[in-house]
């Protein structure tokens, strides 16, 4: 009941003459809640004037009825309960209230009394432990208010590191980690580090609504493309918490808190020349929070951690995670070309026309189409350059970029020496690009193609012997056959003599 409809039902009861239905129907109440009230001021003789000056939890306490624990019943061990609720996620009360009352029924207290004094029990320990955390369920990040200065050696510039810290729910076993910034790649480097640190993956992710988590929040968020991969990477779920809700994350708040106080504060008084000399100055110092015990519990969050959050846990994967940045899906060019980064590079020609997104990884590039990888190269800095994997070309595409000099030496040294000598003919003085050239030599791989190895040979022999590489002169002797001449007809040297044969003297004398 509202603690001012209660003031207006006493002061009712005091004031006035009216019975006990009257006033009920007055304030909306039922007669017997009027009855007990009217009991309780007969029975203490109280007064309007004294009551009206009382607090609202003094007069709260007055009129409230309170249960009082029975002497002759046994006191459950509510630490005991309550961690064996939190170390399994399908624990339910009733269970264990059927444990309790099996000792001895006798002495056991009503479910009701049980839900009742649990509830009271939650609400005396740590405020951070009201909720039922799970063990090795969920883990809340968030960045620190407060930075850590560090100074660059070589230029003397003073920047300012940002403290990322997570906390896990059951345990609130802390950690914390020093960042140059809160961007991707280091919001990415943090929750490696976070899952080293622990030895294992919980199966929840509760961030913030920072931008390198949350892309676009509202009721429904849209995650980060690479913090949601990073998730898959490690078999987690991202549950971001609510905007401008700070209790669906108030462990990592209270981590915040305690990583502020204990260890923020105490490296600000000192200089670091670097984000790694901060991060090696607070692995000395978490312990101080984590081996810290609790006020209200027995044990430290490092003890709770080894008993129930650990065991939780699940495996990490064989390596971290590797950053990689997202890149929005472009169209596949007709060139099956994507520009990336300010450099093109080929995938598979079948996916010209479609949609196909990137990872762009500090090394290498992935292009990914439906859910599925399509090609995958090393990362170049060229810009404006193209990087071609001649298996994504088609096949006539394959065969034009085969066209050069190395290639056609290799086809033509496997049929022979004097096809070698005609292919090296082609390429003399110019480029081995030359198009004039690799198209000679296509038209000579066609004639080998349609004569055969051994008459292309051949023939070749035959240019070569009349002093007439070519292409043309190639064709024709094959065309005519000449290749295929015996080569057993003598050769005449000299002329033999002859009266009709009029020799040198004859000219040298003008024909006389």
């Amino acid at each position: 009941m509202e603690i001012d409809l209660r003031r207006e039902v006493v002061r009712q009861i005091i004031n006035t003459k009216y019975s006990n239905t009257h006033i009920a129907h007055n304030v909306d109440l039922a007669p017997n809640t009027v009855r007990r009230h009217r009991k309780i001021c007969e029975t203490f003789g109280l007064f309007w004037d004294e009551l009206e000056r009382m607090s609202d939890s003094e007069f709260e306490a007055l009129f409230t009825k309170k249960r009082m624990p029975l002497k002759h019943k046994r006191f459950p061990d509510w630490a005991y309960i309550h961690k064996q609720m939190q170390a399994h996620p399908h624990q339910t009360l009733v269970q264990l209230w059927d444990e309790y009352c099996l000792i001895d029924p006798s002495t056991a207290y009503s479910q009701s009394q049980f839900n009742y004094y649990y509830r009271e029990y939650i609400k005396s320990i740590d405020v951070s432990m009201r909720q039922r955390h799970i063990a090795g369920e969920c883990v809340y990040v968030d960045y620190a208010g407060k930075t850590i200065p560090w100074t660059d050696s070589k230029t003397g510039e003073v920047h300012y590191a940002q403290i990322f810290v997570g906390v896990l729910g059951c345990s609130q076993y802390t950690f914390a980690f020093a960042s140059k910034s809160q961007k991707l790649a280091d919001f990415i480097e943090a929750h490696n580090q976070m899952f080293t640190f622990f030895g294992g993956v919980p199966q929840v992710v509760v961030p913030d609504n920072l931008k390198s988590a949350v892309t676009k929040p509202g009721k429904f968020p849209e995650k980060n493309k690479t913090y949601v991969a990073m998730a898959s990477h490690y078999r987690c779920v991202i549950e971001p918490a609510r905007v401008k809700r700070p209790q669906d994350k108030s462990l990592a708040e209270i981590g915040v808190l305690l990583v502020t106080r204990w260890i923020t504060v105490a490296l600000r008084r000192r200089q670091f020349f670097s984000v790694e000399e901060i991060n090696e100055a607070i692995r000395v110092l978490l312990p101080k929070i984590n081996d810290r015990p609790f006020k209200r519990m027995e044990g430290c969050r490092s003890s709770r951690f080894e008993e129930l959050d650990e065991p939780k846990l699940k495996a990490l994967p064989p390596k971290p995670f590797p950053f990689g940045e997202w890149v929005t899906p472009k169209v596949v060019n007709r060139d099956y070309h994507i520009l990336v980064d300010k450099h093109y590079y080929s995938v598979p020609y079948q996916y010209v026309g479609k949609r196909v997104g990137a990872w762009l990884r500090a090394n290498t590039v992935e292009f990914v189409w439906n859910n599925k990888r399509i090609a995958t190269h090393v990362r170049s800095n060229e810009v404006d350059g193209v990087t071609t994997v001649m298996s994504h070309r088609p096949e006539k595409h394959q065969a034009y970029a085969r066209q050069n000099r190395d290639y056609y030496l290799t086809w033509a040294e496997s049929i022979g020496e004097h096809a070698t000598s005609v292919v090296l003919s082609q390429f003399e003085d110019k480029n081995p690009y030359s198009m004039e050239s690799n198209r000679a030599c296509s038209q000579l791989q066609g004639l080998a193609k349609m004569h055969g190895h051994a008459r292309f040979e051949a023939a070749c022999k035959c240019a070569a012997d009349i002093a007439n590489p070519t292409v043309k002169s190639v064709r024709s002797i094959l065309q005519c056959r000449l290749d295929q001449r015996e080569d057993t007809l003598p050769v005449q040297v000299q002329l033999p003599l002859h009266h009709n044969v009029r020799g040198a003297q004859y000219y040298a004398n003008g024909g006389l």
